[in-house]
């Protein structure tokens, strides 16, 4: 096979796998450096949605329980909400800036910076 040949596979592969848009939807730092990959999250080759499941965020931060003492020292704990929990992503966007859901009702009663 020459070398324009594996050039062009390699190229097509990169096309075929949606690789090509990885540059418009970059990754925060920890994620990158662990090297994840679309379907780490997504859960699809493909991802054509923004969804992604809590139990894939699940499989290397913890569960709920794990979060709320992993933050227990934030006041308030924004892990630790009297409410059902709410999505990971509610809050934690990885392909855009992170937003605090809760002060989407509790408006200048809580600061927090999301990591």
């Amino acid at each position: 096979m020459s070398l324009l040949q594996v050039l062009a596979l390699g190229l097509a592969s990169l096309l075929a796998t949606g690789v090509h848009g990885a540059e418009d939807k970059p990754l925060p730092g920890p994620h990158a450096k662990a090297k994840l990959v679309c379907h780490d999250c997504h859960q699809k080759e493909k991802p054509t949605t923004a969804a992604v499941p809590d139990e894939a965020c699940m499989v290397c931060h913890g569960d709920y329980p794990a979060m709320k003492a992993l933050t227990k020292d934030a006041k308030p704990n924004p892990h630790g909400a009297p409410h059902d929990p709410i999505a990971c992503t509610d809050c934690h966007r990885q392909h855009k800036p992170p937003v605090v859901t809760c002060l989407e009702c509790h408006q200048g009663n809580y600061t927090f910076k999301i990591k």
